[in-house]
């Protein structure tokens, strides 16, 4: 590869790190409350209140059974108005929050539900509130199984991140269109894909080193 290309490989990978950590961090802000809301809000929750959890869990089936490529065509609007421009590396991380954020907020209620229920019923014996139960009873029982959600969360958003330079997004997945592909040079689709390996292996790697030290505390 020329230096040129080297180069643009670099800042690809970049932008591609931006633009998955970016909108890995706004769905984890996001989509761990909402897991919270919805393990509490279910039949035999904390604060049980089985109509809120039904109109969450539709908004939440609502997003995640809308293939991703049309809820970014579909959201331009919307990251027009946020950001002010449909292209570019912070356009994407829009629809690639909005996309994660459910995503993962089912990821986190799976793991929030397998918290021991007598833990629970433990702190509400002794006075406990609502509060008090996430904050030292659902968050640090499940927080390996939450931190390997997020994990996973940020695997699928690299691959995300690629599939949303099939419109300008910026990335590795913009590379790999505009040269690899459009261009027919087989060797910075190689490099793309070598690249995309490495990250994924690098970021699960670092989930699971962390998972593993919260286990064993």
């Amino acid at each position: 590869m020329t230096p040129i290309m080297l180069e643009l490989l670099f800042r690809s990978l970049w932008e591609t790190i931006v633009m998955t950590g970016a909108s890995g961090i706004i769905s984890l802000a996001a989509g761990l409350p909402l897991g919270l809301a919805l393990v509490a809000t279910s039949r035999g929750g904390i604060a049980e209140k089985p109509w809120l959890n039904s109109v969450l869990g539709a908004i939440v089936n609502g997003f995640r059974s809308v293939p991703f490529i049309i809820l970014l065509v579909a959201l331009i609007p919307l990251t027009r108005l946020i950001v002010g421009t449909a292209l570019g590396t912070w356009a994407a991380i829009v629809p690639l929050a909005i996309a994660a954020t459910p995503y993962y907020a089912r990821i986190a209620e799976v793991s929030l539900r397998e918290v021991d229920r007598g833990l629970i019923d433990a702190v509400r014996a002794m006075g406990g509130n609502r509060w008090t139960i996430i904050r030292e009873v659902l968050v640090p029982e499940a927080l390996p199984g939450i931190i390997a959600g997020f994990t996973v969360t940020l695997v699928t958003l690299v691959g995300a991140s690629a599939m949303a330079g099939a419109i300008g997004a910026g990335g590795l997945g913009d590379l790999a269109i505009r040269y690899g592909y459009q261009r027919f040079e087989t060797t910075v689709m190689i490099a793309v894909v070598i690249v995309l390996i490495i990250l994924v292996c690098g970021i699960q790697w670092l989930g699971d080193r962390l998972v593993a030290r919260l286990d064993h505390k």
